[in-house]
């Protein structure tokens, strides 16, 4: 029995066989974690869109947590359990994530308008430190959100090179084995 893949090791191909099958998870995964990423961090968003209180500030922050999880919806429906792939609810997903990535670049537009005004700029220091962290949070989300485009855009480039990986068990009691006849002759 000293040639059975340890623990670990058959964690780690039982994973890799499931992203096999389901490629999509990497992207999908980026963007939940893109997602939440956003979420846990509305308190400075939120405070950043009350001191600045620029055009369309609020509708943009309420319009990322929307698209996100339309996005997130139209990315699952996109990818049925063993079905092709649903086109309409891929375009859906692709209009989402650029309608997310314009909101983050409005957004962020509006803050350094903030910061850089001739008349009375936003210091991002001291009681106004979130505005700091604002900046932050929508920068990474943006970079979240189009790196987990990019993973969807490329899915059929790296579920090709997944599959050529090997995730077979060698079982070294199967090696020795003749061809079984199914002929039913030696009734």
């Amino acid at each position: 029995m000293s040639n059975q893949p340890s623990r670990a090791h058959e964690f780690f191909r039982k994973r890799l066989v499931a992203l096999k099958r389901k490629p999509q998870m990497i992207a999908l995964c980026v963007l939940v974690i893109a997602f939440i990423y956003y979420s846990f961090n509305l308190s400075p968003i939120a405070n950043t869109t009350a001191l600045v209180n620029g055009p369309q500030m609020g509708l943009s922050e309420f319009c990322v947590m929307l698209f996100s999880a339309l996005g997130l919806v139209c990315f699952l429906n996109a990818f049925p359990h063993r079905k092709k792939v649903n086109l309409p609810m891929l375009v859906l997903t692709f209009l989402m994530l650029a309608l997310l990535i314009y909101c983050d670049v409005y957004y962020g537009g509006r803050i350094t308008a903030a910061l850089t005004r001739a008349d009375s700029p936003i210091s991002p220091t001291g009681k106004n430190a979130f505005v700091a962290v604002a900046q932050n949070v929508i920068r990474v989300h943006m970079i979240l959100v189009i790196i987990g485009a990019a993973l969807l855009a490329l899915l059929p480039v790296y579920s090709k090179l997944l599959r050529k990986i090997n995730t077979n068990i060698d079982i070294a009691g199967n090696s020795g084995m003749t061809a079984i006849d199914i002929s039913g002759e030696d009734v």
